[in-house]
């Protein structure tokens, strides 16, 4: 059973990641080299699934032509000479020779996820959906910020859609489906900007020639744009050769499109156009310097990289001539030091895919029992109101995003503070953490602690089988799934969001308290990490936290880059150099998490709404929010921010997402405080009653209900004496509004007053008619049995509803128990 029920998951892995890698060439010798190169990358880097070569040729060339055992080979009619136009532009092979794969070749028909290449580039590792986190709808791509006709007419002019035009190119991971429906577009986009040569200048293409060389990479980009995909842009994938790699990150593709060198020694790919090096016998490229030699010329750690890389690049590309001179009959050359050296790394065994998880659909994020690899999410709070309207948002959002696994709250708080919590129920996981705010043995006053003791103290006390954690913090808004195979996290290499104002990596913080500065990664926000990692991780973290904030001498602002020089995030440094000294490296994903107020490059899962962000008028901070108790009075809500039609049409496109994403963010949160009160047993608000209160809170505040001083999110110093001067105004009135459900805001003006409906609840209504239901029948046995008749008159008073003890007024206002109502009641009914 179990061997049967194995066989079935393979073929269905066979069925949901059958991937298929592309690349254009012309059928000449410049591309005949670069073919030879990335076949034996592409071999070497154990990238899963068949390679094709897309090879636009005419047919005279064809016949005279000598390459075509270099590689699996799908032959497309070269448009290098437009048909139509007879316009020469080799570039728009590429677009044409997909669309002719794709209609024309039987293998399309068994694929689900392309993987589209450039001749002139060499694989390093397998570029996998699961890897970098495609999806149907979301294609991954490196970012081409030269592309500037994105953000100007050159869009408007060849897109429905310029507001989703995405700066991408390079390599390309995209689902068979969005292919089909693409590529047709990129095609004809292609065509329609070579076209227009009104707009081929370099300040409004952004190519530094001005002649529509790039009009391909603008007919991907506008194509793309028309049907709605847009990418995930990942800057860690691809590198030019020469370039300085970022710390801790192995790209996986070389592009080797631009002149590079190394010392003296060079490499430029335009230098070997017409050069047949493929086909005479033992030829290679001039060998750059050697890897020993490289170290010698650059002591810089990235630096050096550089280096190692480029050297890398040419060393591939002479391996691949090597070894194709070998297959073609060639003569043993002379053997030399660098050709021992290519032999023995050109036949290495090809480098093992990532695991696929097991069970996942390239199309949903589903969560069989037992099939992905098991996640928890973790984040940490404190027991005040501040952090329950927070754990509101994270859990709502939680469950709303379909993240897999479950999620449990890091409670911190005092002996004494747990006996009157009101929040127990906020969250369905809690693990009670005692407290650090105050440190036990040094006395300082430092909550940030609490994050990594919290994560320490679980480890130490709860047993879990997840295989990754995913650490958040409280004042986040998830808005879709974060899981190691979408972003690419391993064993080893976690994933976090770049921070990148924690300068003391790079300077003589690192250096006094971490063995490895130079593995000090400027990372926070979004933690998603292996169990094992984090076991090894959280100790340090917590021990480097404590020594980061004891280290007064080093908290400026000039060597942290906390702007208060206070020492208030020496817990993110805590982390950082923690992981430093086991030199466990993280993938720095920029497109995992945004502050709402910024102007977002690509959608992110996680919104961290710690900073101040507005909208016109309009604003938000959190801070604004410490004292004020959200969730334990009914319908308390933040200010709803402006919708977008009311900001009118001026605004640019990237402002427009910007503003969504903060609306947003509110929204969710507000969202997540109307459940909560439902749930509490709060009586839903009556439309015209919510629309009145709006309107009363209108006038009463003028819509200036929160204070315009800018309180910072890490300024501890003020967060316990910080009062926000305006919000009470609010608050009193939103409590006079909760605290019976539906009291009605009164004032002293009689047409205030009049504006809100008197709304009683059904057990009272009961309760009235059964009582007139008495007086009546007694009244009637009165008059039919008395001797005299009387007039009998009874006025009664409409009363506020809403109170469990019901008041009567006299004419001077007061209650039955000779108390003030503060309430004035029109006589007219008298």
């Amino acid at each position: 059973m179990m061997g049967g029920g194995t066989q079935h998951h393979d073929e269905v892995l066979k069925d949901q990641w059958r991937m298929h890698t592309l690349f254009s060439v012309e059928c000449l010798p410049y591309f005949d080299w670069q073919t030879v190169g990335l076949m034996h990358s592409f071999r070497k880097s154990g990238q899963p699934g068949p390679i094709t070569r897309l090879l636009s040729c005419t047919e005279d060339v064809l016949s005279s032509y000598k390459g075509m055992d270099l590689a699996p080979t799908h032959l497309v009619p070269s448009m290098s000479h437009h048909p139509v136009t007879g316009d020469w532009y080799p570039a728009i092979n590429k677009p044409a020779g997909v669309v002719h794969w794709l209609n024309y070749s039987e293998e399309a028909k068994h694929v689900d996820w392309v993987v589209i290449l450039d001749a002139d580039q060499i694989l390093r590792y397998p570029l996998t959906p699961w890897e970098v986190g495609a999806e149907r709808g979301k294609p991954v791509a490196a970012r081409y910020g030269y592309l500037i006709g994105c953000d100007n007419e050159l869009a408007s002019l060849h897109t429905k859609h310029p507001e989703y035009c995405d700066k991408v190119g390079g390599f390309i991971v995209m689902h068979i489906d969005d292919l089909r429906v693409f590529a047709p577009l990129w095609l004809s986009k292609t065509e329609e900007v070579r076209a227009d040569r009104e707009h081929w200048s370099t300040n409004i293409t952004g190519d530094v020639y001005g002649q529509g060389w790039i009009s391909e990479m603008y007919g991907y980009s506008f194509g793309a744009a028309e049907v709605g995909l847009r990418h995930k842009i990942d800057d860690n994938l691809m590198i030019y050769p020469g370039y300085i790699p970022r710390r801790g990150v192995e790209p996986h593709v070389l592009h080797y499109g631009l002149p590079f060198t190394v010392g003296s020694w060079k490499f430029d790919k335009m230098e070997h156009r017409m050069d047949p090096i493929v086909y005479e016998c033992n030829r290679l490229f001039t060998p750059p310097p050697s890897p020993t030699q490289a170290e010698e010329m650059e002591s810089d750690t990235d630096k050096r990289r550089g280096l190692l890389l480029s050297i890398e690049c040419v060393n591939t590309l002479n391996e691949g001539l090597m070894l194709h001179h070998e297959g073609h009959g060639c003569p043993k050359p002379p053997m030399s030091d660098y050709l021992v050296y290519l032999s023995s790394s050109a036949r290495q065994k090809p480098k093992k895919p990532l695991p696929k998880p097991r069970g996942i659909t390239p199309l949903h994020y589903y969560t069989p029992p037992g099939w992905y690899p098991k996640i928890h999410t973790l984040f940490s709070t404190e027991c005040t109101s501040y952090f329950d309207w927070q754990t509101l948002g994270m859990i709502h959002s939680f469950k709303s995003s379909g993240q897999p696994g479950f999620i449990t709250r890091l409670l911190s708080c005092t002996p004494e503070g747990l006996k009157t919590y009101k929040g127990m129920d906020l969250a369905p996981l809690t693990h009670v953490v005692p407290s650090m705010n105050i440190h036990p043995l040094t006395g300082d006053w430092y909550p940030a602690i609490n994050k990594p003791a919290a994560v320490l103290h679980w480890l130490n006390h709860v047993q879990t089988d997840a295989e990754y954690l995913v650490i958040l913090d409280a004042d986040m808004i998830m808005r879709r799934p974060i899981t190691p195979w979408e972003f690419g996290a391993e064993r080893g290499r976690p994933v976090a969001a770049p921070y990148n104002y924690l300068i003391g990596c790079d300077n003589i913080l690192a250096q006094l308290h971490t063995q490895h500065p130079e593995a000090c990664d400027k990372v926070g926000g979004v933690i998603i990490i292996h169990i094992d990692d984090l076991r090894a991780l959280a100790p340090l973290w917590l021990f480097k936290t404590e020594e980061v904030r004891a280290d007064t001498e080093h908290w400026e602002t000039k060597i942290t880059g906390d702007t208060y020089g206070k020492g208030w995030i020496s817990e993110m440094y805590g982390y950082s150099f923690g992981a430093a000294e086991i030199e466990l490296r993280h993938n720095i994903r920029g497109d995992i998490m945004l502050y709402p107020g910024y102007i977002p490059n690509v959608e992110p899962c996680v919104l961290h709404y710690g900073l101040k962000f507005e909208i016109g008028d309009w604003h938000f901070s959190k801070a604004e929010w410490r004292d004020t108790d959200m969730t334990n009075i009914c319908w308390k809500f933040f200010p709803k921010p402006p919708r977008l039609s009311s900001l009118g049409t001026e605004l640019t496109d990237g402002e427009r997402w910007k503003h969504n994403i903060s609306i947003e963010c509110v929204d969710t949160l507000n969202e997540a405080l109307r459940l909560h009160h439902l749930k509490r047993g709060c009586q839903e608000l009556d439309s015209r009653l919510e629309t009145n209160i709006e309107a009363v809170k209108d006038n009463m505040f003028g819509r200036e209900t929160v204070s315009t001083l800018p309180v910072a999110d890490d300024d501890f110093s003020k967060r316990q004496s910080y009062q926000p001067p305006i919000t009470h105004r609010e608050d009193h009135v939103l409590e006079s509004i909760g605290n019976n459900s539906h009291k009605i805001i009164q004032k002293s003006r009689t047409v205030m007053l009049k504006s809100i409906p008197v709304i009683i609840s059904p057990q009272y209504w009961m309760v009235a008619a059964w009582t007139i239901l008495v007086f009546f029948f007694l009244l009637a046995m009165y008059s039919l049995y008395s001797k005299r008749a009387r007039t009998v008159q009874k006025q009664r008073h409409p009363r506020a509803k809403h109170a469990r003890v019901h008041m009567r007024s006299d004419t001077n206002g007061r209650d039955t128990n000779g108390q003030y109502s503060g309430i004035q009641f029109s006589d007219s009914g008298k």
